[in-house]
């Protein structure tokens, strides 16, 4: 038995702009995603996922070594009744076996479950988690297996293989990935709030990049923003950060802010988290600020330290 496991992830400064080498401050999460591989003696690839609930939603089995897709079964109301994730799957075990060959080359064959400890449609990285532990399990480098899969910036991979908040920039296949002690004296005023539905980033990323121009001096004050909020020591200081990252953001954009569009009377500061329009937003609060978003009808409210690595 072998088992893997990936941290998930949140992008707290450099959303869209992170694609243009610019330099972000992501997190890890406590939740994540486990993949376990047992060997059996049947020539074909048992691969089971499951919900953070134990609710197994995709069955699919595959023909080795040609890793023909032999069937497949889903939970509808989970996966609404999408084929093309058991597509998606053999798409991201074929480019790691293009890879390096030898993977999945065995005289026998393999029972696969993978779990999320988080719900799937969170969006805290469901994709990069699986994609970081077919690497790990493969030996092949995760970057280079996003990049012929999903694509994307990449600091979703750097947060699956570390433990602590890091700085990261896209470089290529290599992209820079530095640990900071990013711990906020007042991280007890801050919550992650989820915003009953799960963002296509690829959406936002095409919108960004028919707006955008030349960006140089955006990704500059970008830059120093993440600098700022990473040696941030007051919560007044902070929400005055992500208030003009917001507001940075929102000129490329041409998009309002979530706080104008949804929060404008909250009596904290709000931030995107990643594409703009769902998933989680950052805010800022007291005592009294789970009680506000769920009377405005979003229940899921997780305070900084319960989410955070």
């Amino acid at each position: 038995m072998k088992n893997f496991y990936s941290n998930g992830k949140l992008l707290l400064t450099g959303e869209y702009f992170v694609l243009e080498g610019a330099k972000a401050l992501a997190v890890p999460t406590k939740y994540g995603q486990d993949l376990r591989v047992e060997v059996i003696e049947e020539p074909t690839l048992i691969w089971k996922s499951y919900t953070n609930d134990g609710i197994c939603w995709l069955e699919v089995v595959f023909d080795l070594p040609s890793l023909r897709l032999a069937s497949a079964t889903f939970e509808s109301e989970i996966d609404g009744g999408n084929d093309t994730v058991a597509e998606k799957l053999s798409d991201i075990l074929k480019a790691a076996k293009k890879i390096d060959s030898s993977f999945l080359e065995s005289s026998k064959g393999f029972l696969v479950k993978t779990r999320l400890t988080f719900p799937k449609n969170w969006g805290l990285g469901s994709s990069s988690t699986l994609i970081n532990n077919v690497a790990t399990w493969a030996k092949v480098n995760p970057y280079q297996l996003l990049e012929n899969t999903f694509g994307g910036s990449g600091y979703d991979i750097a947060c699956a293989q570390n433990n602590t908040p890091i700085l990261y920039a896209k470089k290529a296949i290599t992209p820079f990935v530095k640990p900071v002690n990013f711990n906020p004296t007042f991280k007890e005023q801050l919550f992650f709030v989820y915003l009953n539905k799960k963002q296509d980033s690829r959406e936002g990323i095409k919108r960004f990049k028919a707006l955008a121009g030349n960006l140089a001096s955006e990704i500059n004050r970008i830059n120093e923003l993440t600098a700022e909020i990473v040696n941030c020591k007051h919560l007044n200081e902070f929400e005055k950060i992500i208030l003009e990252h917001e507001q940075l953001v929102s000129k490329t954009l041409q998009l309002e802010p979530v706080q104008q569009q949804l929060f404008s009377d909250y009596f904290g500061q709000t931030k995107s988290l990643g594409a703009w329009g769902g998933d989680f937003i950052l805010a800022t609060g007291n005592s009294d600020t789970p009680q506000y978003f769920i009377q405005k009808g979003y229940h899921t409210v997780i305070p900084y330290t319960k989410m955070i690595r």
